[in-house]
């Protein structure tokens, strides 16, 4: 293919990705790639007599393939997938959703028997919603992290029981609170035989789906009601930047042994596993937690927006 012709189908996928899933007009899209409504009309048509969008896209972005190579090198990956950005945080949070979802039912669609580990949050339960109706009694998922919100109830951003029920696919929720009063309860709630055997499915798994957050003073955990203030402090002190499945870790992606970390019953980050560990997350407030991550090896997998990739790089 001539590469004025491969860069026209670049173009072509781009603005098919801004019109049938980012919901962009094509008067949006000639503003955003800089040239006349009309021509942005023939690449949004040219999109679909190509077969580069259907209900998912089949096209990947020379630009977004360019940085997700650029990332598996700099930070050792195992897999790497980048959305296109057009500089609005809700159609880059969409963009994550829908790579991620596709990554789960790729592997879901497995002939072969697996176990998937499942994170909570935000950008977790978005991929999960874009997730497609199936059956799966061939796979296991299990949870990484305790479903129980601080005051009893049910968590609201529980993704292994909602996924569960898209795919039937046997399940193992974590029936724990994600942090208990002390250590001690915690060693005692660990060794209950039923979590022992979850906490032994999950390290056995295949894979690994987890979200990342911020530690500061927008923390998620904070916000939420899973830290108090005075936790939350305690660890930034100790230079906290992020979490993953409720453990701390700093700047240099070290999980920190103390406050909270002493208390979390999710099943701990393994850095440096040779199985993949990925995670799903974009946004500013995520670059620094995810470059810790990445660079203490928490994390070996990437599912992220243009955006926060070239800010990844830039650091």
């Amino acid at each position: 293919m001539a590469e004025n012709d491969s860069a026209r189908l670049d173009d072509a996928a781009r603005a098919g990705w801004l019109y049938y899933i980012a919901g962009r007009t094509q008067d949006d899209i000639a503003g955003i790639l800089n040239i006349s409504r009309p021509a942005a009309q023939r690449l949004v048509s040219l999109s679909r007599s190509e077969g580069l969008i259907g209900f998912q896209m089949n096209h990947p972005i020379g630009a977004c393939m360019e940085l997700a190579a650029r990332l598996r090198d700099r930070f050792e990956l195992l897999h790497c997938e980048i959305a296109p950005s057009d500089g609005s945080a809700e159609t880059a949070a969409a963009g994550v959703a829908s790579l991620g979802g596709v990554l789960i039912e790729r592997w879901l669609r497995s002939r072969k028997s697996l176990v998937m580990a499942l994170g909570t949050g935000r950008s977790m339960r978005a991929s999960i919603e874009r997730v497609s109706p199936m059956s799966c009694p061939l796979h296991r998922l299990v949870s990484l992290v305790g479903t129980i919100s601080p005051d009893g109830s049910a968590s609201p951003f529980d993704t292994l029981v909602k996924l569960a029920e898209i795919t039937k696919a046997q399940h193992f929720p974590m029936p724990l609170p994600l942090y208990v009063s002390s250590p001690e309860e915690r060693a005692q709630l660990i060794e209950i035989e039923a979590i022992r055997r979850i906490r032994a499915i999950a390290g056995e798994a295949d894979l690994w789906l987890m979200g990342i957050s911020q530690i500061g003073e927008d923390a998620v955990l904070y916000r939420d009601g899973f830290m108090t203030r005075s936790e939350l402090l305690e660890m930034v002190r100790h230079g906290a930047v992020g979490e993953v499945t409720g453990w701390v870790f700093d700047g240099e992606g070290k999980l920190l042994d103390r406050g909270t970390n002493l208390r979390v019953t999710s099943v701990p980050p393994e850095p440096g596993s040779d199985r993949l560990r990925i995670c799903i997350g974009q946004g500013a407030a995520k670059v620094g937690p995810l470059r810790a991550a990445l660079s203490g090896r928490l994390i070996n997998g990437l599912v992220t927006d243009e955006d926060t990739a070239r800010a990844l790089l830039a650091l």
